[in-house]
């Protein structure tokens, strides 16, 4: 078996780093490519080596550009390299345009694709991650699904449970195994070091780059405001190149940069900033990588966004939606502050991405799924069977699996009376309600 893995950003990187590791400890043959997607020196150079994985053994260095000319620039190096190369299965990870190119051009040369943290929603089109990662969707093979909340995203669009495998997130391994290594050797950066964050008392870490904020002087203009008033936390900033042309062509840069409460600095390479997170009092940020990793971590998250796609962490009770509201920026930061009992049900909110084994998991799919030939990707040989979609209450004590087998059925959406159920195979259907496609015999 060949698996390919394709990376484009840091948070791929990151988030895929355990289960390139899993591959590589069990002697599995790969290749890793890159598209070089990121192509700020300071945020890619040693990603790989921090993290203690192979090199890319393709690097297309696509760069910058248009949604359009990137994704098409990285579609042309990608189907270069799977053509020859190969392999059964291409690994994409979340929603950037390096997943939109690869799951394109593996579907199109009929090679298995494996979307890592399928299932996400923001339910905002307007976001090109929530297009790239439905569109990923429609073309996999095998879902690696972070919660059940995702898997049932994907129930409710007609996927079939068959190929849904809930491994959890790899964030959770990555910061388990990631923050080892950090706490090892400290922090590197010197823009970091000379804060000396020890003798600081409460630590705000913020971050901001997605275009709905940066881009519009209002929203960037009210967060700006609500920093203005947290002058009782020491705010720490490393700021996207991005974020920063933004922040001078508004004419706003210089405003933030002189209050003394908030240090900007340079972007901090990944190990620095994982650290910087374990240290921190609150995350303010628009990441949605870093909502993970804040749960993860136990740090209490304010996300700058009026929807995510990560809302089992606001379920849990980790993070809170404050959007650009001046009001509720400052409310919610002086309530972790200063309410030890609100603060402390936010850091010991479950995490709702498991316990740290999700590479092993999806590793060990792969595995089985290569095995059984579930990897080829054929045309149909059969003429469709016809089939009729009800729905109907269960009455008798029967697991999905028998009731499926029985009736000659797949199940899509179970629901208990209170809420929408995974139906994994050992699930009893007694007393649910259930929606099905049943097939003519």
């Amino acid at each position: 078996m060949k698996i390919a893995t394709i990376l484009g950003t840091r948070p791929e990187i990151i988030k895929m780093a355990p289960i390139i590791d899993e591959i590589s400890k069990r002697n599995i043959n790969q290749i890793v490519l890159h598209t070089g997607q990121h192509y700020d020196k300071e945020m890619s150079d040693n990603f790989f080596s921090d993290l203690e994985i192979q090199n890319p053994d393709y690097n297309i260095h696509v760069g910058s550009g248009t949604h359009g000319k990137q994704t098409g620039l990285m579609m042309k190096g990608i189907e270069e390299v799977l053509m020859d190369e190969k392999p059964d299965i291409v690994l994409v990870q979340g929603d950037t345009n390096a997943v939109l190119a690869g799951a394109l051009v593996a579907s199109k040369l009929h090679i298995a694709i494996g979307h890592v943290e399928a299932g996400l929603r923001s339910f905002d089109m307007t976001m090109p991650e929530e297009v790239n990662r439905r569109a990923c969707d429609v073309t996999s093979t095998m879902y690696f699904i972070p919660t059940e909340e995702s898997a049932i995203n994907l129930l409710a669009e007609g996927f079939s449970h068959k190929n849904l495998i809930i491994t959890g997130n790899t964030v959770v391994d990555a910061c388990f195994r990631h923050l080892e290594i950090a706490k090892k050797r400290g922090f590197e950066e010197e823009s970091i070091k000379k804060l000396n964050i020890e003798n600081m008392e409460n630590i705000l870490t913020l971050t901001m780059h997605r275009a709905e904020n940066v881009d519009d002087k209002q929203r960037i203009t009210n967060i700006i405001e609500a920093l203005k008033e947290l002058n009782d936390v020491d705010i720490i900033f490393p700021i996207h190149p991005r974020t920063k042309n933004t922040l001078q062509k508004f004419g706003l840069f210089d405003e933030l940069n002189n209050l003394e409460h908030v240090h900007i600095i340079k972007p901090l390479g990944y190990l620095d900033f994982l650290l910087l997170t374990s240290k921190s009092t609150l995350i303010l940020t628009d990441s949605g990588g870093l909502q993970e990793e804040a749960i993860t971590l136990n740090v209490p998250a304010l996300t700058l966004r009026y929807n995510t796609e990560r809302p089992e962490t606001v379920t849990a009770g980790g993070n809170i939606l404050v959007g650009s509201d001046k009001e509720r920026i400052i409310k919610y930061t002086h309530k972790i502050l200063n309410d030890k009992e609100f603060s402390d049900k936010m850091k010991n909110a479950i995490n709702p991405y498991g316990q740290g084994e999700s590479a092993k998991l999806t590793v060990d799919a792969i595995e089985d799924y290569y095995k059984k030939g579930l990897l080829d990707i054929k045309a149909p040989e059969n003429i469709m069977i016809s089939f009729k979609r009800e729905m109907m209450c269960v009455n008798e004590n029967i697991d999905v699996k028998t009731f499926e087998k029985e009736k000659n059925a797949l199940i899509h959406m179970v629901f208990d009376g209170e809420k929408m159920r995974f139906p994994r195979e050992d699930l009893n259907l007694n007393g649910k309600i259930i929606s099905m496609d049943i097939f003519e015999r």
